[in-house]
């Protein structure tokens, strides 16, 4: 029964998993084969057991990488806390806002207003808009 978690949780389990496995199999092929080259065999038998921790290195090597990847690389994403009933908040408290009506100097300012986000460019009109030029009929 595998609990249920998020999706970049399982991944990096995932990742663990197959790389304690794959580890795994690479001690369990090296070790008998090591042992095996103590032993007196002949030289056809031990061409065979050099390729097997020639195997044995290299499957533990990936089975290590595996491990090391789903351990330093495949962190959680951290999550950002939903905030947009605090920026509508904040974009109504600046519709509100009011600067000063005059300055030091008795000069009005000028009321410059910063756009909120759904407004900030209009939207051009069509390009086929306004490109007809009616002829003069002459006959």
């Amino acid at each position: 029964m595998e609990p249920s978690f998020p999706g970049t949780a399982k991944k990096r389990l995932r990742r663990l998993r197959s790389g304690v496995i794959t580890a795994l199999i690479g001690l369990a092929v090296g070790i008998p084969a090591v042992i095996l080259t103590s032993v007196k065999l002949p030289n056809e038998f031990l061409v065979f057991v050099g390729y097997m921790i020639v195997f044995a290195a290299v499957t533990f090597a990936t089975g290590l990488g595996l491990l090391i990847n789903g351990l330093l690389f495949s962190r959680p994403r951290k999550e950002v806390e939903g905030q947009s009933s605090q920026a509508r908040v904040q974009n109504l408290l600046d519709e509100e806002y009011a600067p000063p009506s005059t300055r030091s100097s008795g000069q009005p300012t000028p009321s410059f207003r910063s756009q909120t986000t759904s407004n900030l460019s209009p939207t051009p009109g069509s390009v086929t808009e306004q490109t007809t030029h009616h002829l003069k009929h002459e006959r």
